[in-house]
């Protein structure tokens, strides 16, 4: 059976890939590298299911248990050969082959019509608002080489280009060159 891929999988055989850690050090690394908002990692739990999978799967391995005094028992794994080589191709196939999303806010922009236009108008301008706040909060980007920036210029992109759309769209149902009536659309 082939492994499955998830976003966290493939980062936890990352951070396996650039060096033998335990669980709770690669929580602090997707932190410390603000991947955080590339993978949800709000429950530590996470991490550890993520591992037993891989382990489970042949793709990571126990390399140690050790015990800093005073703290728990900890134990690092390391990626197995067979890891490399599903690290590798699941790289080459995210990179290459768009994946079939199901993100939630197309589905609601399908259902617009059973709202009004104007209440339309008015959720997307908050989302606007949401997105051009979350934009002014980040902080500035860290010296370093664009190589370890590439996601957060991506990102950036994908938000400047759905402002851009948003901002069309928000002004075309205010001047009504978006427009319907609910009840002309109802079944007959």
């Amino acid at each position: 059976m082939t492994p499955r891929r998830s976003p966290l999988a493939v980062l936890v055989l990352a951070l396996l890939a650039e060096a033998p850690m335990h669980p709770y050090r690669m929580q602090q690394v997707i932190k410390e590298r603000a991947q955080d908002t590339l993978v949800n990692v709000a429950q530590r739990n996470s991490v550890y299911q993520t591992l037993d999978r891989l382990v489970r799967d042949g793709l990571a391995t126990p390399a140690l248990t050790a015990r800093d005094t005073g703290r728990p028992e900890r134990t690092v794994y390391e990626i197995t050969e067979t890891g490399h080589a599903t690290l590798h191709g699941w790289l080459t196939t995210m990179l290459s082959t768009p994946p079939r999303e199901f993100p939630e806010f197309p589905v609601a922009l399908a259902l617009i019509a059973l709202l009004e236009p104007p209440q339309v108008a008015d959720l997307l301008a908050a989302r606007i608002e949401a997105l051009e706040a979350a934009q002014a909060a980040k902080p500035p980007a860290p010296d370093l080489p664009r190589l370890f920036l590439i996601e957060e210029e991506y990102k950036d992109a994908l938000t400047a280009t759905e402002l851009a759309w948003l901002r069309r769209v928000v002004a075309e149902l205010r001047d009504g060159t978006l427009t319907w009536n609910r009840a002309d659309l109802a079944p007959a």
